[in-house]
């Protein structure tokens, strides 16, 4: 196993470590998103709690920010925060709430959850790095059904018009969503030639594959006057199939069989990252 490969074990490990342990909790888009933050956080993004107050520095905003447990384990894993405090996710005083806040994690650049706005930030922010010089690139993590908002097509518009070509969207098209099957609910169609629509060079990876997703973003990263989308092909509960299969795996109350398979795959990951060393 590489390092790469170690990483993100060690990110899925922490991420059903921290909901299993609060006995809820969005497990579905949190590991469907364990392979885009172990490319970003591993091999893309030169982030460290050294240099993040660097303003010439890289930025990440997870904008769908029910993916904040599997943000957070990756936080940890870098330096940003303690391991223990993983363990007080989203109770009372917690500096780990159910989404990240920036006033209470550090690592996090922007307090997320209202869908639509994360990606809306990140368009400023890619904004204000062209305007001053700054070469850095601004990277956001969208969901399918967060796409249902207007206000995202409104930022993935004007970050065209702008020729923003250092803004890299990646989509978590897990195909579900709170109430059911993202396609049932709004079909959004085909996400790669929506995004080319608007302006926007795009393709589409498999969203659990490193190498996949590394090759994308370093391909979009040739762009110099188009903004890039990467439409990552994931699965709700990636990485463990038990609840890839569930078929109400957003959020999850685990009953007794639940937790039975999640203990299994806690064991078979703890297996798997005996003695790595983290990023």
């Amino acid at each position: 196993m590489d390092a790469l490969e170690l990483f993100r074990d060690q990110i899925r490990l922490w991420t059903l470590k921290q909901l299993y342990h609060l006995g809820f909790g969005h497990y579905g888009g949190s590991l469907s998103i364990v392979e885009a933050l172990a490319v970003l956080y591993g091999k893309v993004m030169k982030i460290t709690p050294d240099n993040f107050h660097d303003e010439k520095r890289d930025r990440f905003i997870l904008s769908k920010g029910h993916g904040g447990p599997a943000l957070y384990a990756t936080l940890a894993l870098k330096g940003f925060i303690p391991f223990g405090m993983l363990y007080t996710l989203n109770q009372n005083g917690t500096r780990l709430p159910s989404h990240p806040d920036r006033n209470l994690t550090p690592g996090v650049e922007m307090t997320t959850g209202s869908l639509g706005q994360g990606i809306s930030v990140a368009v400023g922010v890619a904004l204000s790095h062209k305007l001053s010089g700054i070469p850095a690139y601004t990277y956001t993590i969208v969901g399918d059904g967060e796409l249902n908002e207007g206000q995202c097509w409104e930022a993935i518009q004007f970050a065209a018009h702008h020729q923003l070509h250092r803004l890299v969207v990646l989509v978590d098209d897990n195909k579900k969503q709170l109430d059911g099957w993202t396609k049932d609910i709004v079909n959004p169609r085909d996400f790669v030639e929506k995004f080319k629509s608007f302006g926007f060079w795009s393709r589409r990876v498999d969203g659990s594959s490193l190498a996949e997703i590394e090759e994308a973003i370093e391909e979009g990263k040739k762009q110099t006057e188009m903004p890039v989308a990467i439409i990552l092909d994931t699965k709700k509960g990636q990485g463990v199939p038990y609840l890839e299969a569930k078929e109400d795996n957003h959020h999850i109350r685990p009953t007794e069989e639940d937790k039975r398979a999640i203990e299994a795959a806690i064991q078979e990951l703890e297996r798997k990252c005996a003695g790595g060393v983290a990023q």
